[in-house]
């Protein structure tokens, strides 16, 4: 019997076992990119733990009874301005800063809807667009104003935050300590200082919709609606697991849970809310002005997706991290030396259960990791390896791919390495020596075993 999942639950602030609303349909969303430029290292850490946690779900419930949403915001005051300067649409350039984002987070071992959505089958991995869930956001916010959690003011649409009396469930704030402490500029057309938007009027230039509510002037949708629009597009009303940053637990997820809720009429939007910790660069927070911010595809140019991602892993997702040279170092090294175990191995059929029972466990990587480490059988190795998004290539395809990258002319090697072959044989040290020099300055290292010489990419 496959272990019990326990996660640790913002909403309940416990670690508890995880039960499914439906066994034979697992439904998970999480918080995805603002595309408006390249990302940065920071949004790496949900993408990848995320991941992680769908590869889990998948494990544990079988790949065709998981269906994992994370969604694109590709409308928003940054995209809008942006999109202005370069004097094209923002469909223009939410679709090129998309197609670099993928990229990178392929390169990181980032599971793609290719990569397990199956033809004439439910999408198994959906990345919703805002931009193309308009109807449904205009559907929730009718439905709030219907019900009485939403007033028309001054052309907007606004969520009426005293409405609900148990606003701040997830966050833990209480209505009336908020109300007392609210340091929101109060529009002028608001009732509550804590009322957030729904919808807007859009700016002579800006992207516009047709408006909800019987509003003439075009407009477009606050912030917060987007999420709770395809989250009911995609896994509905309520759902197992939402998941993002911890940066987002208010007002971001706070909002989406008092908008679907109210909409919907329910108790909860997701039964399980998951939240990463904070990411900082070298001990310092991570900025522009520090000089230390750092894009993905800034790290994909040292160092190897699968670096990275191991990097990223070491440190369990609820704690801070802290992204250091050090760590991709190790990192790096710990490959190196699980690639020299696993070679062109196979993966065992089964996870063993020594990395199995940590991922379970609130998906415990560090413990995880460290079970990987006692490991020395090839299959199980890379079976546990796998699971977790690593080791995935065959030690000779990760040579040739380093070979490939580095350009070098395997022929030319080839002869150098039997002219030094020829040389040793002759006891002609020297020359020897030479062609092992002409080797290493071409990129190229020489390792003489029982079993002859093997070259590999210099390090």
């Amino acid at each position: 019997m496959a272990p019990m999942l326990r996660l640790y639950n913002t909403l309940t602030r416990q670690k508890a076992p995880f039960a499914p609303i439906d066994p034979s349909h697992v439904r998970m969303y999480a918080c995805g990119p603002t595309v408006y430029d390249a990302a940065h290292i920071g949004n790496a850490r949900p993408i990848i733990v995320f991941d992680l946690l769908f590869r889990l779900l998948r494990h544990l419930y079988g790949p065709a009874h998981v269906t994992y949403a994370r969604n694109v915001t590709d409308v928003d005051d940054k995209i809008n301005a942006r999109a202005a300067e370069r004097g094209i649409t923002i469909r223009a350039l939410t679709d090129g800063t998309l197609k670099a984002f993928h990229a990178d987070i392929r390169d990181l071992g980032v599971l793609m809807p290719e990569d397990v959505n199956v033809a004439g089958a439910r999408p198994r991995l959906v990345e919703p667009r805002a931009t193309d869930h308009i109807a449904e956001m205009v559907a929730i916010i009718e439905g709030l104003v219907r019900a009485g959690h939403a007033y028309v003011a001054a052309g907007h649409v606004l969520f009426d935050v005293p409405s609900m009396p148990d606003y701040g469930g997830l966050s833990k704030r209480p209505l009336d300590e908020m109300e007392a402490g609210a340091r929101v500029e109060v529009a002028p057309y608001k009732r509550s200082a804590l009322d957030f938007v729904l919808w807007k009027p859009s700016k002579p230039g800006e992207p516009s919709w047709p408006s909800p509510c019987g509003l003439a002037e075009p407009g477009r949708p606050g912030w917060h609606i987007e999420c709770s629009a395809m989250s009911w597009k995609h896994l509905g009303q309520t759902f197992d697991i939402h998941a993002g940053g911890i940066d987002l637990i208010f007002p971001h997820h706070e909002n989406e849970v008092a908008q679907s809720r109210c909409c919907f009429g329910t108790d909860v939007m997701a039964h399980v809310w998951l939240h990463n910790g904070f990411l900082q660069v070298e001990g310092e927070k991570m900025s522009k002005s520090l000089g230390n911010f750092i894009t993905i595809r800034d790290v994909l140019k040292d160092w190897p997706g699968e670096v990275a991602r191991l990097a990223m892993l070491r440190t369990h997702y609820r704690q801070p991290i802290d992204w250091t040279l050090r760590g991709l170092e190790e990192a790096a090294r710990t490959l190196e030396r699980w690639y020299g175990i696993v070679g062109d191995a196979a993966p065992a059929e089964a996870v063993p259960v020594s990395v199995l029972d940590p991922l379970t466990d609130d998906l415990n990587t560090a413990a995880a990791l460290a079970e990987l480490h006692r490991l020395d059988d090839p299959a199980a190795l890379k079976a546990g390896a796998n699971l977790m998004g690593l080791l995935g290539q065959t030690q000779s395809a990760r040579a040739q791919g380093s070979i490939a990258a580095a350009g070098l002319d395997v022929a030319r090697i080839e002869a150098l390495i039997e002219a030094r072959r020829a040389a040793r044989a002759a006891k002609d040290w020297a020359a020897s020596d030479r062609v092992r020099d002409e080797l290493l300055a071409m990129g190229v290292a020489v390792k003489d075993g029982k079993d002859g010489t093997t070259w590999s990419v210099a390090p």
